[in-house]
């Protein structure tokens, strides 16, 4: 089976692309896209779409996993326009008849560590350790979108 797990944003959206299957995980591709225009909503959210869609349709994913919206109290402007980049992540998964899931950062972080609080840099050691990377994954966007990716798979037992 193969996944797409992607860590939302604005200016940085990560994505990783991994092949499961007979126990064993294998490392596709993964990156970033980024929102390049500044200041208008409307063009980020199109070039995140564009980005997440191309993804899509070069690597032809069976499961979208995704990083569910949260909340902060003092930032609820943050979630709504995380809300936008979730959305048309959703819209380009869906036209492209990819299923979607979605986990709680907390989970990844518990699944992957241990700890539903673990620290990026520790996030990005557990990632690299599990797929066996030479070096850190980079920029952490990658890092969480490949931990959201391999949660899906645990979770799941895909490819077991």
């Amino acid at each position: 089976m193969r996944v797409l797990g992607v860590d939302p944003g604005l200016n940085t959206t990560g994505y990783g692309v991994l092949d499961f299957a007979r126990g064993q995980v294998r490392l596709v591709e993964a990156g970033v896209v980024r929102g390049r225009t500044k200041g208008s909503l409307t063009a980020r959210v199109q070039e995140i779409y564009d980005g997440v869609a191309e993804v899509m349709t070069t690597l032809k994913p069976e499961a979208l996993a995704l990083e569910k919206l949260y909340s902060h109290y003092d930032r609820p402007t943050t979630a709504i326009l995380m809300g936008h980049a979730r959305g048309v992540i959703v819209l380009a998964a869906a036209q492209a008849g990819v299923e979607v899931h979605d986990y709680a950062a907390t989970q990844v972080k518990k699944t992957l560590t241990g700890n539903g609080r673990a620290p990026k840099g520790q996030m990005q050691l557990a990632v690299q350790r599990e797929l066996r990377l030479a070096k850190l994954p980079e920029p952490p966007d990658v890092a969480d979108a490949l931990a959201i990716a391999l949660c899906h798979a645990w979770t799941q037992r895909v490819g077991c």
